[in-house]
C-alpha cells in the first residue's frame, strides 16, 4: 500500500457515496484524511496506552513478588488464585468491556455523546450481574480446586485469596469499562497518570499490609492490597472525568436504559469473552502439558509466558487506538476515512512484530538471567524465547487485526476464528509434536506457532474482505434499537 495515498473526505467511491461523512460541506473541504496522518495518530494515540496497559500488568507481579519473598507455598497459592480470577474473571471482565470499543466509539464519533455514557452504565451493569454467580464460584473454588491440585491446603489458601479478592471485583470492572468510555473519546492518557500515581501507593499497601511488624496480615495481606488498589484506581478514574476531562459524555444515570436493551451489547460481548479466554486457556493448557516434561520445563514455559504477556501489550494498545479510530469514522458514516484506517493495520503489526521479536531475540540471553540463575532452566528458556520470538509476528497480526474486527462490531466472527485456531490448529498439532514427535517443550510452542499462523491469516483475509456497506448499516441499526 502507497502511503503517500490520500483519500479524502469528499472524494469516494461510487459505492460508498450513500455512507458519506455528516459533516457540514465547509468543515469537510477542510477535513483531509491520509495514510500517513492517521499513521501518525495511532502512534501517538498508541503511547499513553502501552503505558497504562504495562503498568496494570506490574500490579499483578508486585503480587507475585510479595507472595515470593513470604515463601514458596504462599507463591504458588497466590499463583494458583491469581491464574484462577484471570480465567473465570479478568477475561470474561476485558472480554464483555470489548463491546464498549465498538458502542462508545460509534456513539462518539455519530455525535450522540450522551449514548456513550448510557453504554458505559449498560455494559457495566451487565458485567456486574455476571460477577454474582462467578464470586460465588471463587467462594467454593477450594472444592474444585482440590480436584486439579494434588496439595489440599494449597487449594484453600488459594481459595481464601480468592474471597478477598472478590471484595474489589467491582472496582477492577469500572475501571475496565471506564477506560473505553474514555478512549472512545480519544482521551488516552487518563490511564496512564491514573496507575503512575498509583503503583507507588501499591508497593506501600504491600509493605504495609504483608510485612509490616504490627499491621501486616502476612499471605491475606496480598490480596487485601489488591483490593483497596482497584477500589482506589476506580475513585482516581472518576476524579478524572469530573475535575479534567470526559464528563462531557455523561448525562447522568439512567436507570430504565441501564437496566434495558441488553441484547445487542450481548451480542457483542458474549464473542468478545470467547475471543480472550481462548487464548488465556490455550496458553494454561500450554503451562499444565509443560509440567510432563519436567521442573526445569515448567519454570522455562513460566518464563516464556510472562514475557509474551508483557510483550502483547504493546499491539493490544495500538489495536484499542486502531479500534477507536475506526469506530468514530463507522460512527460518522464516513466509510473512506474507516478503510483507511483498517488498511493500516497490517503495517502497524509488522511494526510491532519486528520490534517485539527484536527484544526477544537478541536479549533471550539477558531475559532468562532477570528471572533464574538455573542453567538448565536458562537453556531451556533461551530455545523458548527463540520461538516466543517468532510468534510475534503472527501475534501481532491477530491483536491488531481484532481491534480492527471490534471497531467493525465483527468480534463474532474473530471469536469463531480464535476457537478455530487454538483448539482445531494450535493445541492438537502441539500435542503431536511434543508427544508423539518427541520435541517436548519445544513441539508445544510450535502447535501454538502454527495455531496463531492459522489465526493471522485467517483474520487478515476477514479484514480485507470486510464488507463496509453492511457494517455501517448494521451499525446505524445497532444504535437505532437502543
Amino acid at each position: 500500500m502507497n502511503l503517500n495515498t490520500e483519500e479524502t473526505l469528499l472524494t469516494q467511491n461510487a459505492e460508498y457515496q450513500h455512507y458519506d461523512a455528516i459533516l457540514p460541506d465547509e468543515e469537510a473541504e477542510k477535513v483531509t484524511i491520509t495514510s500517513v496522518s492517521e499513521l501518525k495518530r495511532i502512534s501517538i494515540s498508541s503511547i499513553p496506552l502501552v503505558l497504562t496497559f504495562t503498568l496494570q500488568y506490574f500490579l499483578s507481579i508486585t503480587s507475585m513478588y510479595a507472595a515470593g519473598r513470604l515463601g514458596a507455598k504462599e507463591l504458588a497459592a497466590c499463583s494458583l488464585a491469581l491464574c484462577t480470577f484471570n480465567i473465570t474473571g479478568l477475561a470474561v471482565y476485558q472480554g464483555m468491556a470489548s463491546s464498549l470499543d465498538t458502542f462508545c466509539s460509534q456513539a462518539f464519533g455519530s455525535g450522540n455523546i450522551k449514548m456513550v455514557g448510557v453504554y458505559f452504565q449498560r455494559c457495566s451493569v451487565i458485567i456486574l450481574t455476571i460477577s454474582v454467580p462467578l464470586v460465588i464460584l471463587w467462594f467454593n473454588s477450594g472444592a474444585i480446586l482440590k480436584t486439579m491440585v494434588p496439595d489440599a491446603e494449597l487449594a484453600e489458601m488459594a481459595e481464601t485469596f480468592l474471597k478477598i479478592h472478590a471484595i474489589g471485583a467491582p472496582g477492577l470492572i469500572l475501571f475496565e469499562t471506564g477506560k473505553r468510555f474514555l478512549t472512545a473519546q480519544n482521551i488516552f492518557n487518563a490511564g496512564s497518570y491514573i496507575l503512575v500515581m498509583i503503583i507507588p501507593i501499591n508497593l506501600i499497601l504491600n509493605w504495609l499490609l504483608v510485612w509490616h511488624p504490627t499491621y501486616g496480615l502476612g499471605y491475606n495481606g496480598i490480596a487485601l492490597a489488591i483490593v483497596i488498589t482497584y477500589w482506589l484506581i476506580d475513585f482516581f478514574m472518576l476524579a478524572y472525568v469530573v475535575f479534567i476531562d470526559g464528563k462531557q459524555c455523561w448525562g447522568g444515570f439512567d436507570l430504565r436504559k441501564a437496566f434495558t436493551n441488553w441484547k445487542p451489547m450481548l451480542s457483542l460481548a458474549i464473542p468478545g469473552v470467547i475471543m480472550v479466554i481462548a487464548e488465556f486457556l490455550a496458553f494454561e493448557v500450554l503451562t499444565i502439558l509443560a509440567a510432563r516434561f519436567g521442573t526445569e520445563s515448567l519454570a522455562a514455559q513460566s518464563i516464556a509466558s510472562n514475557v509474551a504477556s508483557l510483550a502483547f501489550q504493546l499491539p493490544f494498545a495500538i489495536a484499542v487506538a486502531l479500534s477507536t479510530n475506526i469506530g468514530n469514522y463507522v460512527g460518522q458514516k464516513n466509510v473512506a476515512a474507516a478503510k483507511c484506517n483498517s488498511n493500516l493495520f497490517a503495517i502497524l503489526a509488522s511494526c510491532t512484530g519486528t520490534i517485539n521479536f527484536a527484544i526477544m531475540f537478541f536479549g533471550r540471553h539477558t531475559i532468562g538471567k532477570l528471572f533464574t540463575n538455573d542453567e538448565k532452566v536458562l537453556t531451556i528458556t533461551t530455545t523458548l524465547l527463540i520461538l516466543t520470538a517468532i510468534n510475534q509476528f503472527g501475534d501481532s497480526l491477530v491483536v491488531i487485526g481484532s481491534g480492527v474486527l471490534r471497531g467493525q462490531g465483527r468480534q463474532r466472527i474473530g471469536s469463531i476464528l480464535n476457537m478455530i485456531s487454538y483448539y482445531l490448529v494450535a493445541l492438537p498439532v502441539g500435542f503431536y509434536l511434543a508427544f508423539n514427535c518427541h520435541l517436548d517443550l519445544n513441539g508445544l510452542w510450535l502447535g501454538l506457532i502454527t495455531g496463531v499462523a492459522f489465526l493471522s491469516i485467517s483474520t487478515f483475509i476477514a479484514v480485507y474482505l470486510s464488507n463496509w456497506p453492511q457494517i455501517i448499516e448494521k451499525s446505524h441499526g445497532m444504535h437505532d434499537s437502543i
